[in-house]
């Protein structure tokens, strides 16, 4: 993901902040709005479309609110980022401490799984499956203890795989031993550094290390098309983040402007039924007078239209 109009930071912060005390209506309301609609569904043609939680950083990011969101753009599965769910169990709030880390990783050793088993009933009662989860908890600086937190909390979860920035060779074996231990599958997630073969070491190095492929970066990185790449490895692809980028480094672009081929890639995966799910990740400038929602939305039709 490509830094926009807001940092990761401040996504972080925003989220803890609006999880911890934000809300967009009561309790019971919220479980009322959530109980009348019909159930989501993205799931279109075989092809299961999702969305990560970064999509929607413009706007408040408590558990609930990222929820809502998912039904609002009738979509029906998510690639949940660590932030608003870590805040949901209780998690220290982000600040500038020297020991935050620290208390970080204390709380992460130590906490029960009930919140997360409570957020996969919520979303799941709402007909909204969370098949991925990208916590801060994966990288060299953590703790054994923290990882093991972090594939506990994504099996609480409901995931079939955790995300993560790809790291290197080292902090790879040492993800995919831990996962093998505790029987998850990792996705690593590149930028534009991608290449056909970035993601080889990670592969060899053992069964538990996938891939969470980011075709806008790819296209802008490589000024190619991902589609042999994905035909190659797809057996090894857990999920896939669509947005539309130009080549040579190009920025984002609103879907159908970039170089990225979403719509061959979404006939690929429809032909030949790969099931691992296609995640809408909304990194172009939203227009004024629209927001995350409205543009996630459009996102979604024109996945639609692509897999009709």
């Amino acid at each position: 993901m490509k830094k926009q109009n807001v940092s990761r930071r401040q996504f972080i912060g925003t989220s803890m902040l609006a999880a911890a005390g934000i809300a967009l209506s009561s309790k019971g309301s919220f479980a009322n709005s959530i109980f009348a609609k019909t159930k989501p569904n993205s799931k279109i043609n075989g092809v299961q479309i999702g969305v990560i939680t970064y999509s929607f950083r413009s706007m408040p990011g408590s558990i609930e609110q990222i929820l809502k969101y998912c039904l609002d753009c009738d979509i029906n599965a998510i690639e949940l980022m660590g932030d608003a769910a870590e805040a949901f169990a209780g998690a220290p709030g982000y600040d500038n401490s020297a020991d935050y880390k620290t208390r970080m990783a204390a709380w992460r050793e130590s906490t029960l799984m009930d919140s997360f088993i409570a957020i996969r009933k919520m979303y799941n009662d709402a007909g909204v499956k969370i098949y991925a989860w990208k916590p801060n908890a994966l990288n060299a600086n953590n703790t054994d203890g923290e990882i093991a937190y972090a594939f506990n909390a994504g099996k609480a979860l409901g995931c079939s795989h955790v995300t993560v920035e790809l790291p290197d060779d080292n902090q790879t074996v040492r993800l995919g031993n831990l996962a093998e231990k505790y029987d998850m599958m990792v996705g690593y997630h590149a930028h534009t550094q991608a290449t056909p073969t970035l993601w080889d070491t990670a592969l060899s190095q053992s069964d538990h290390n996938g891939i969470n492929l980011d075709i806008g970066h790819y296209v802008a990185g490589t000024s190619s098309s991902p589609i042999d790449f994905i035909k190659k490895n797809h057996k090894r692809i857990l999920s896939m983040h669509l947005k539309d980028r130009k080549f040579h480094d190009g920025p984002n672009m609103p879907w159908g402007q970039g170089d990225t081929p979403i719509k061959d890639v979404l006939a690929l995966m429809k032909k030949e039924g790969y099931k691992f799910p296609a995640t809408i990740e909304q990194e172009y400038q939203i227009p004024a007078g629209s927001d995350a929602v409205k543009e996630v939305i459009k996102c979604r039709e024109y996945a639609k239209a692509a897999l009709s």
